[in-house]
C-alpha cells in the first residue's frame, strides 16, 4: 500500500472542481520572487485524494480510535464541545492585533480561565501566554533567577532536581543559566530528606518537583520539602504535568510551592503529541507576581466596579437594568505594568485556541466535575495497578498507592524469558493499543508508566490487562514470536536506534 500520495500521482491527473475561481493578481509581487516552474505537486483525481489521506489516518493511533495509556504524558479525552465553542466565528475571526476594545469577549474568558486556575493550584497569578510545558518549565526557573536578582541575591543559580523528576527540568534549569543538582529518591520512592538538607545552601535558587511523581506516587513529605528549601531562601517550582492526580483535592499553593507550569493540553482537554499544540499556563505565589511573563489579562479598575451584572435600585420595575451600569472592560497588562516581568515569550498571548478549549472544559467541569476528574483519575490507576498485580506483574513500589499513574517493571521477565518493555510495546500494538510510557523513569528497569485517565471505563482496563496477560504467555511459549512484533503495522520493527540517529522525512521526487 503506497505510503506517499507521490506514488499514484499520474501526469494529467486533477480535482479541479474545488479550485477557487478568481483571477490571481500577481503584479505586486516582485518579478524575481516568482516561481519560474510550476510547484511539483501530485497529480490525482479528488477520489484518489479523499481516499488516501482517510486511508492514512486509519493507520494512526489516536484519543478517537485507541487507549492511550501513556504516562506522565496522556493522551486524553478532548471533547467535541471545546473544539465547537473555541472555533465559534467570532474567535476564528479575531485578529491577535485588534484593539482591547474589539475583544473583549475573548478577554473576558482568558481573565475568567486565569481566575480558575488560581482557584483551583491556589496561586496569587496565572500568565497564560507559555505555549507548551516546556516554555512553562521556562518561564517558572526565569521567574525564580529574576526574583534573586532583584534581591541582589545573585549567588543562587543551583537547582535541585530529584532523580525521578521529568528529564525537561534539568535541561530548563541550565537554559535558565543554573546548574543542576541531583537528589536522590528512596525506596519507597520519596525524596531523600537527609539528601535534600545536605544540598541545600546558599546557592540554592529552587528545586523542580512534580507531585505526585514521575514513579507515580505522592510525595509524602511535601510540606518539610518546602519548609527544608525556604528556610535555605530558595523557591518551589511544580512540574503541572501531573495535575490530574489532585485536581479539585489538593493545592500546589497549599504545599508550598511559589511557582507551578499546567499542561492546559493534558489536564484540561486537547490531547496533544507530536509536538503540540499546548499551552503551559504558569501561575504564582505573592513574591513572584512582578515577574510574571506578558501579556496578562486584567480588569481596568478605571471603568468597572464589579464583575457580574449591576444589581437595579429598589424604586425600578421588576427586571430593569441599573442606569448607568457599567460592563467590565478588560486589557492586557504588559510592561508599562509589570516593569520586573521576564518578558514575552509568545507571539501575542500564546495559543488561544487551546486557551479557549481548556476554558471551555473548565466551565462544563464545574467545581464538582474536577474533584471528580482527581477522583476518577486516580480510581482507574489503583484498578488497574491492583489487577496486574493480581495477574502476576511486579509493581516499582508494592507498598505505595497509585496516584494517577503507576508503575510496573519487567525485570524478572527479562532475566527469566528475555522478555522486554520494548517487546511489549511493540506487541500491544497488534492487539490495537498504544503502549505505555517505556523505559522512564530511568530508576527502575524495564518500566512500564502506565496512565488510564479519567476518561476511561472499566471494560477497556480490563481488556487492556487481558492483552498484557497475553502477551507475557506468548512470550513464555515462544519469545521470538513476540520480539517479531508489530505484525499488522504498515511497517515492521524498525531500528529505533538508527531512526533518530539517521532521521531521514524528505520526500525526493524519482
Amino acid at each position: 500500500m503506497e505510503k506517499l500520495i507521490f506514488e499514484i500521482s499520474r501526469a494529467g491527473r486533477s480535482a479541479d472542481a474545488q479550485h477557487p475561481q478568481f483571477a490571481v493578481d500577481t503584479a505586486p509581487v516582485p518579478a524575481a520572487l516568482r516561481r519560474k516552474t510550476k510547484p511539483k505537486l501530485p497529480e490525482v483525481s479528488e477520489l484518489q485524494a479523499v481516499r488516501h489521506f482517510t486511508r492514512l489516518s486509519r493507520l494512526n493511533f489516536s484519543i478517537d480510535t485507541h487507549f492511550y495509556p501513556l504516562g506522565s504524558c496522556t493522551m486524553k479525552y478532548n471533547p467535541r464541545a471545546c473544539n465547537t465553542l473555541a472555533m465559534l466565528p467570532e474567535f476564528l475571526a479575531r485578529h491577535p492585533l485588534a484593539p482591547e476594545s474589539h475583544s473583549q469577549g475573548f478577554l473576558a474568558c482568558m481573565y475568567e480561565l486565569q481566575e480558575i486556575l488560581m482557584d483551583v493550584t491556589g496561586m496569587a497569578g496565572v500568565s497564560l501566554t507559555p505555549m507548551a510545558g516546556a516554555q512553562g518549565e521556562f518561564a517558572g526557573v526565569a521567574m525564580i533567577r529574576a526574583y534573586h536578582q532583584a534581591r541582589n541575591d545573585l549567588e543562587r543559580t543551583e537547582i535541585l532536581v530529584p532523580d525521578a523528576a521529568h528529564g525537561t527540568n534539568p535541561a530548563t534549569a541550565v537554559q535558565c543559566g543554573c546548574t543542576v543538582r541531583e537528589i536522590p529518591t528512596n525506596a519507597e520512592g520519596d525524596v531523600d530528606l537527609e539528601a535534600l538538607k545536605a544540598a541545600v545552601g546558599p546557592k540554592t535558587a529552587g528545586i523542580m518537583l512534580t507531585n505526585p511523581s514521575t514513579l507515580g506516587v505522592f510525595e509524602r513529605n511535601i510540606k518539610k520539602i518546602a519548609e527544608i528549601v525556604h528556610q535555605a531562601g530558595g523557591l518551589l517550582y511544580y512540574d503541572g504535568a501531573n495535575l490530574n492526580a489532585i485536581l479539585g483535592k489538593v493545592r500546589p499553593g497549599d504545599m508550598g510551592f511559589d511557582v507551578i507550569h499546567m499542561n492546559l493540553h493534558k489536564t484540561f482537554s486537547t490531547p496533544h503529541g507530536g509536538g503540540g499544540p499546548g499551552a503551559g499556563a504558569v501561575g504564582v505565589s505573592q513574591r513572584l507576581l512582578p515577574f510574571m511573563p506578558i501579556p496578562v489579562v486584567a480588569i481596568d479598575g478605571q471603568n468597572c466596579v464589579r464583575r457580574g451584572p449591576a444589581p437595579a435600585p429598589a424604586s425600578a420595575p421588576a427586571g430593569a437594568a441599573a442606569e448607568g451600569a457599567v460592563s467590565p472592560s478588560y486589557r492586557w497588562l504588559d510592561e508599562r505594568d509589570l516593569p520586573q516581568t521576564i518578558g514575552r515569550l509568545s507571539a501575542f498571548m500564546g495559543n488561544a485556541g487551546v486557551l479557549l478549549r481548556a476554558y471551555v472544559y473548565a466551565r462544563l467541569l464545574g467545581r464538582e466535575g474536577m474533584h471528580r476528574v482527581g477522583e476518577y483519575a486516580t480510581l482507574n490507576a489503583n484498578y488497574l495497578m491492583a489487577k496486574l498485580r493480581d495477574a502476576g506483574f511486579d509493581l516499582a513500589f508494592p507498598s505505595r498507592r497509585a496516584s494517577h499513574e503507576f508503575i510496573i517493571t519487567l525485570k524478572r521477565q527479562k532475566k527469566e524469558i528475555e522478555l522486554t518493555a520494548t517487546d511489549v510495546a511493540k506487541r500491544l500494538l497488534d492487539y490495537g493499543y498504544h503502549a505505555p510510557t517505556v523505559y522512564f523513569p530511568l530508576l527502575v528497569p524495564e518500566c512500564l508508566l502506565i496512565e488510564p485517565t479519567e476518561t476511561e471505563d472499566k471494560e477497556t482496563l480490563d481488556n487492556f490487562v487481558d492483552a498484557l496477560v497475553k502477551i507475557w504467555d506468548e512470550a513464555k511459549a515462544d519469545i521470538q514470536k513476540v520480539k517479531g512484533a508489530p505484525y499488522t503495522m504498515p511497517v515492521r520493527r524498525l531500528d529505533d536506534v538508527r531512526a533518530v540517529r539517521q532521521l531521514d522525512v524528505r520526500y525526493q521526487a524519482a
